[in-house]
């Protein structure tokens, strides 16, 4: 096939840039967009996939993450999500390594430097689509439109949608994915290296290594498979030059046998076969991978896939379709999440959504004819080579193959909108073709829609460096969303501020009656101002809607021993550890119910089991050594101190009550070493200085005694008791005054 230059090419309103050039100024606008996220916090999703990820920390075996998911849970769990993406989390690791720690500015520059490579080598990659496959003669990738080229990759570059991928450090996998899917395209390209004649041969070692690319896309993102789509239209359309409409045409009206032998000597159906075997090999073993099967997601996660027919299902995924383009088009409201209730769902014909869904598709069908149909084949390949990188890496997302966990996610579009940006940067050539009347207001309307990006991309990536700023820019743009109510709320619990946070828990489970998680959340801070019967009765209505609500249980019983509902706290107890057999915490707080009610020994086992779970668990070691010095059993208590110790050798706590322990038992010197031990840890303890003032008293050393009951009124003058202990001690001190000679 010969190509020729791309007509409208030049009349692009930018400079022809030497390809190295190019690629360093789309790299920088990259970096220009996004570089104010590079001191962000770890926010939203990253909590989980890395903060509390083990599979990151340098102790946890690397095996470990061929065998669990993207989130640190194992493959073969229920509760896993079944996203398996191992090379993606080895760089986490890396970053972990690399930092010595969780320090999110290394993960973030990464991430930055990441969508900048991808938005340079775009420049290849669109080049290709657009102009075709040309060699020069030192065999690298010669473009024929590198004016459209330019400009479409300087639109990926900037464009908004990207900010959730880049700013967030989940989005890791997002760009992974499309590196690997644009090594292996190029790769593929490779593989013809004489250029694009449909007669010249291929090498086999190019195809296998692009296969292998792409199953490393596909080990970053599940989405990456979509590249062999995107390599087998190409060879269709560029390499074998064929022209999807008239074979339509030919096979419909069966004017002309389809000739099998020529596209046996081009190689295709080689090609194809090649591919199609490496793809379901990918597709068995991940399927393999995944163990129990797919996912279950919940109504809560993809409410259109449960709507009531086919009918309102198929209505309301192609309004979501529309949604994504909107956001392309349009990519100003942007939210960190789109489920519970921040789209309603479409449930009837009359719905004047409708308009969206019908005028998404007018849109569609009208560039399907112009790519089918047009004259101008440089009009119809680059059209229809644009759809293709629009709509294929879309798919996996899209609700036809299987059922996806979220309504809109503004990830999945980082690759589908290389194709947008194809398509509008194809647009702006075509006005400037035929408006050349209008050069001018192009060249100033292209330069308005970057600078807005860049404004735009800089604002949002200014929200993603905190979940403060993240959560609360979600209120504007889905105000009916009960998770972004439920998170802004959390933000502030977190943060110390629970009476505000109170108002957004509210909301949520007003706009989601069984917003079990709001429930909980704000039972507990209802618990916590002492609003006890709202709380229990929150409580229950959560663990009622979700019997297998551990913590719900938990936080029940808290709130019921609080009323001393006892019988009812010790049951709710032991409905959460029925329900998470490992629950330390559950352990404790049954372990503080049965202190209440004296049942010493029961208390003693509970927390004893906490700390088997858990055994740094520091309230429960201390609980043991307080309840037997309470109870007179100073030999055991002071066994148990010392066991702690050896495991938590600098808390404080147990040192002070290890020490009180063996003052009781006349051991002064060393109950003096742990108080000095715990002062040291942290100096500005009233109870410590006070107690070990006692100790001093007792010991016989005044002096000592009446510094440390100073310190100790100082740091708290309503010390209980130690102003009682400090005037004795001065009486004390003055007798023996009166009888020194």
């Amino acid at each position: 096939m010969t190509l020729s230059e791309v007509h409208w090419d030049h009349q692009i309103p930018l400079p022809k840039l030497a390809p190295v050039q190019a690629k360093v100024t789309v790299a920088l606008v990259a970096l220009l967009c996004f570089i104010n996220s590079y001191d962000g916090d770890f926010v939203f999703d990253d909590s989980e996939a890395i903060v509390n990820n083990k599979d990151l920390r340098p102790g946890t075996p690397l095996n470990n993450i061929w065998h669990n998911d993207f989130w640190g849970t194992n493959l073969s769990s229920n509760s896993s999500h079944k996203s398996y993406r191992p090379l993606t989390v080895l760089t986490f690791r890396l970053n972990y390594l690399l930092a010595g720690g969780l320090h999110p500015v290394g993960f973030h520059v990464l991430n930055i430097i990441l969508h900048a490579v991808i938005s340079a080598l775009m420049i290849d990659m669109f080049a290709i689509l657009i102009g075709g496959l040309a060699y020069d003669e030192k065999g690298r990738i010669l473009s024929r439109a590198p004016k459209t080229s330019l400009l479409a990759a300087l639109f990926f570059a900037a464009h908004p949608v990207h900010t959730e991928s880049v700013a967030g450090v989940v989005g890791r996998a997002d760009l992974l994915c499309a590196l690997f899917f644009q090594l292996s395209f190029l790769t593929y390209c490779k593989a013809f290296h004489r250029g694009s004649s449909r007669h010249e041969s291929f090498s086999v070692q190019w195809v296998v290594v692009s296969l292998l690319l792409c199953a490393a896309a596909m080990l970053c993102k599940e989405q990456g498979i979509t590249v062999l789509g995107v390599n087998a239209a190409f060879d269709v359309l560029l390499i074998c030059n064929v022209n999807v409409y008239e074979l339509s045409q030919r096979l419909l009206h069966r004017k002309k046998p389809l000739d099998v032998n020529e596209l046996l000597c081009t190689g295709l159906l080689s090609r194809l076969a090649l591919m199609a075997l490496g793809g379901l090999s990918m597709l068995y073993a991940r399927w393999q991978i995944m163990g129990t099967g797919p996912p279950a997601f919940t109504e809560v996660d993809n409410p259109a896939s449960f709507a009531e027919n086919v009918f309102l299902r198929i209505v309301n995924y192609n309004y979501y379709y529309s949604l994504n383009a909107w956001l392309l088009l349009c990519p100003w409201w942007l939210c960190f999440d789109w489920s519970m209730g921040c789209v309603p769902l479409i449930k009837s014909a009359t719905d004047w959504r409708m308009v969206w869904l019908l005028l998404l598709w007018c849109v569609l069908i009208g560039l399907i004819n112009q790519a089918l149909c047009s004259q101008d084949s440089q009009r119809r390949r680059t059209l229809t080579l644009g759809l293709v990188l629009l709509v294929v890496p879309f798919l996996p997302a899209c609700n036809v193959f299987f059922r996806v966990g979220f309504v809109i996610a503004e990830r999945v579009l980082y690759l589908s909108s290389a194709g947008y940006c194809l398509l509008l940067a194809f647009s702006l050539g075509q006005c400037c073709c035929r408006w050349t009347k209008y050069r001018k207001l192009l060249c100033v309307s292209v330069l308005a829609v970057l600078c807005v990006y860049i404004a735009r991309c800089a604002l949002r990536s200014h929200q993603w460096r905190s979940e403060q700023n993240l959560f609360s820019s979600a209120l504007s743009v889905c105000p009916l969303n009960a998770k972004v109510h439920y998170n802004v709320g959390k933000n502030l619990a977190d943060g110390g501020n629970s009476s505000a946070a109170i108002k957004y828990y509210r909301e949520a489970v007003r706009l989601h009656p069984t917003y079990i998680h709001a429930m909980n959340n704000l039972g507990n801070i209802l618990k916590e101002q002492n609003e006890l019967l709202e709380a229990e009765q929150l409580l229950s209505k959560a663990v009622s809607i979700q019997p297998d609500f551990a913590a719900a249980w938990m936080n029940l019983g808290i709130v019921q021993n609080s009323l001393q509902k006892f019988e009812e706290a010790e049951q709710s107890y032991w409905n959460a550890i029925r329900f998470r057999k490992k629950y330390p915490d559950c352990y404790y707080n049954l372990g503080r119910l049965y202190a209440d009610q004296n049942r010493h020994l029961d208390a003693l086992n509970a927390w004893r089991n906490a700390t088997v779970l858990k055994p740094d668990h520091s309230l429960a070691w201390n609980n043991m050594v307080i309840l037997l010095d309470n109870t007179g059993n100073l030999g055991q208590a002071e066994l148990i101190g010392r066991e702690a110790l050896r495991i938590l050798p600098n808390d404080h706590t147990i040192m002070f009550s290890l020490a009180n322990v063996l003052g009781k038992q006349q051991k002064y010197k060393e109950s003096e070493g742990f108080f000095l031990h715990a002062l040291r840890i942290n100096p500005n303890s009233a109870s410590c200085h006070g107690n070990l003032a006692v100790l001093y008293h007792r010991w016989g050393k005044l002096e000592l005694a009446k510094k440390h009951y100073e310190l100790s009124l100082k740091l708290d003058p309503e010390a209980p008791g130690t102003r009682d202990n400090y005037n004795m001690l001065r009486r004390k001190l003055d007798q023996l005054k009166r009888h020194t000679p």
